[in-house]
């Protein structure tokens, strides 16, 4: 599995910042509901894949970091769960 910069990553993905060895992101939503739906959209597919995100929850706010830790960096597993989540978001 590739390592990939996440400087890199991170500017192809709208929102999204990248770090030593992980991308993160802050999604906001109308409320309460509307994230813990989209928080289950996502482990839904997370769970799927194999590949769970690292998040947090306050209310209308999910806090998202990903990287692939058997690997040591982010990777195109990474890539390919944010994108689902910008889908999901509807973004």
């Amino acid at each position: 599995m590739a390592i990939l910069n996440p400087k890199d990553v991170a500017a192809e993905l709208e929102g999204w910042t990248g770090g030593d060895d992980f991308i993160t992101k802050v999604f906001k939503f109308e409320d309460f509901a509307q994230a813990f739906g989209f928080m289950t959209r996502i482990a839904i597919i997370a769970d799927k894949m194999d590949h769970h995100p690292e998040w947090f929850n306050v209310y209308n706010r999910v806090d998202i970091t990903l990287t692939t830790h058997d690997a040591g960096g982010v990777t195109e597993k990474d890539v390919i769960l944010a994108k689902a989540m910008e889908k999901a978001a509807g973004g």
